[in-house]
């Protein structure tokens, strides 16, 4: 597994925290922290060009001019040519021009309340928006971390009301 990020992005972020990940997975993931977003992207496709890694993950950070069609279309190609999965993820940036076969919008929900005891945090919550998709139609979920290593879909009813406003890493969306 190949984790890259910008140091922009690592410091909105954070970085991977080893012991925090399951062992099988921190014990073979290779992190990459990138000057540049030029940098990124140049770690991000070798790394796509290696069929040993199951999968690349690329954090970059705003719209930079380095993250233009052209690129997000290499990319695309590399991750498709030798079958490794790229996700990328872009953290505080205004919607762009891209060849991803999927673009999400992802915002933090407020928790539900726990079970046992009120005053605790509750489940992790999460809004998923599928807005453009080559093999899905689009559609939104709202979704929990369960506390076991699931992630499943909740009832909206479920889930405390979304306070409005803007929040880091959705400019101009409800958060």
């Amino acid at each position: 597994m190949l984790w890259v990020q910008t140091r922009k992005a690592a410091r909105i972020g954070g970085v991977p925290y080893r012991p925090g990940l399951p062992a099988d997975v921190a014990d073979r993931l290779v992190h990459v922290l990138a000057r540049t977003c030029e940098d990124a992207l140049f770690a991000m496709e070798e790394g796509l060009r290696c069929r040993d890694l199951a999968f690349v993950l690329g954090e970059v950070d705003g719209n930079p001019r380095a993250l233009d069609f052209t690129a997000s279309r290499r990319l695309s190609l590399a991750a498709e040519r030798h079958g490794v999965p790229l996700w990328l993820i872009r953290l505080d940036a205004e919607a762009e021009l891209s060849s991803a076969r999927a673009r999400w919008r992802v915002q933090a929900r407020p928790s539900s309340p726990p079970q046992w005891n009120p005053a605790a945090p509750g489940a992790a919550t999460w809004h998923g928006e599928l807005f453009r998709s080559r093999l899905h139609p689009p559609g939104e979920w709202l979704l929990a971390w369960d506390g076991a290593g699931q992630l499943g879909i909740v009832s909206a009813d479920a889930l405390p009301p979304m306070r409005t406003g803007t929040r880091h890493g959705m400019r101009g969306q409800p958060g």
